[in-house]
């Protein structure tokens, strides 16, 4: 799978047990930094028992990519005196 060209990449996680809900499941896994994820996935459709079990194993075998999008660059005051150092730097040059 691609990583989108204006997100980063959170997590990569390795789903290791899958726990079925009422309303979804719960998959837990370890992520390539090595920290504990938990991840809910509830749906809105009503699962027969046969159903559950086959996505339930599905899910057991797959590897979760989380992705954000890209912080936008600061604006305001933050980036006018960030601009304002380099100013008074260059003309002292």
């Amino acid at each position: 799978m691609e990583q989108p060209t204006d997100y980063v990449s959170v997590a990569d996680v390795d789903v290791a047990s899958v726990t079925p809900e009422r309303a979804g499941f719960i998959l837990e896994g370890r992520g390539a930094d090595k920290s504990d994820y938990r991840l809910g996935l509830e749906l809105e459709v009503p699962l027969d028992v046969r159903t559950r079990s086959v996505l339930g194993e599905m899910l057991s075998q797959c590897k979760i990519r989380v992705w954000r999008r890209a912080a936008a660059p600061k604006k305001g005051k933050e980036a006018a005196s960030r601009f304002g150092r380099i100013d008074s730097s260059a003309s002292s040059e």
